[in-house]
């Protein structure tokens, strides 16, 4: 096995590490930095556990009955937009991982074993949902900017990392699933949830999970911010390759929160106006925008 001081040597001068020697092909470091914020967020992971099974729907279940069959479209809707990107993500995140593992990082490594088991939770949720109200038929995503981003964009940059996890790759990733996906669209989508459930005193259990399913993603976000902007401070002209990234998907995420409402025409259900989702996506861009570049200093 390879020792942390051959490690920190071997790194130190430069030169490739050869796991040739371990019969393993690992290294063993006895000491974690518990005060860096991949590990702070990892145990508050382990301190947050919840289960998607113990969420009380009884109650959701008589308001589901109560709602108009434009009110439970809605909302059938908007959790089949996130019932499809959770799967994506599970499916395809795990670069990101092996990423970290090439660079012997071991305590990001750490906290996206966290993330990949929400993620995984995230869709039982979402499954349960469906299974609970539209007999687990979740309504098809017609959005073509939907499809466009979790069918091609995020595995195209994720799966780019299993063959180049340069810093470049790695910014064009995170910044895609935790800023645009995570960061926009995410906080839109429980936004929706709030407005048209929680504002109207219905469905407690719904609001709950997505409110689970929320603090988890809040954690995912905080670390591609921290990832980022370390990234960016070892090499700062990553800047601009995350600028650039970040422009090119936010006309994508603000066509899918249009698309959402699309089918219902002018009379939204629960009176929600697309126009305030659409700004509150661009203030929500905008924030990740701030963090990032106040941790750059």
């Amino acid at each position: 096995m390879v020792s942390c001081s051959t490690f920190h040597q071997v790194v130190s001068e430069g030169r490739d590490l050869d796991l040739t020697a371990s019969p393993f092909g690992f290294m063993i470091c006895a000491m974690l930095d518990h005060a860096s914020l991949p590990l702070q967020l990892y145990h508050k992971a382990k301190s947050l556990l919840w289960d998607p099974r113990e969420i009380d729907l009884s109650q959701d279940q008589q308001d589901w009955t109560r709602l108009s069959e434009r009110e439970r479209a809605l909302i059938a809707d908007l959790s089949a937009y996130f019932i499809g990107g959770e799967e994506a993500v599970t499916s395809h995140l795990t670069p990101l991982l092996i990423a970290f593992q090439r660079e012997a990082k071991l305590a990001e490594e750490m906290f996206l074993t966290t993330q990949l088991f929400e993620e995984s939770k995230h869709v039982e949720w979402f499954d349960r949902w469906f299974a609970a109200f539209t007999n687990g038929e979740p309504p098809r995503v017609e959005s073509a900017a939907y499809h466009m981003l979790f069918d091609q964009e995020l595995p195209a940059v994720l799966g780019r990392l299993l063959n180049d996890s340069s810093a470049e790759a790695q910014v064009t990733a995170i910044a895609t699933y935790h800023i645009v996906i995570e960061g926009v669209l995410a906080e839109t989508g429980y936004h929706g949830y709030s407005r048209a459930l929680r504002s109207n005193n219905l469905m407690p259990g719904t609001v709950r999970g997505v409110e689970l399913v929320q603090r988890d993603e809040a954690r995912h976000i905080a670390f591609g911010i921290y990832t980022l902007s370390r990234l960016c401070q070892a090499k700062p002209s990553l800047w601009d390759t995350l600028m650039t990234r970040l422009n090119h998907l936010l006309p994508l995420a603000l066509a899918i929160v249009g698309d959402i409402f699309a089918p219902y025409g002018e009379d939204i259900p629960f009176g929600l106006n697309p126009a305030d989702f659409i700004e509150y996506a661009s203030a929500q861009f905008d924030h990740r925008l701030a963090a990032l570049e106040r941790a750059l200093g």
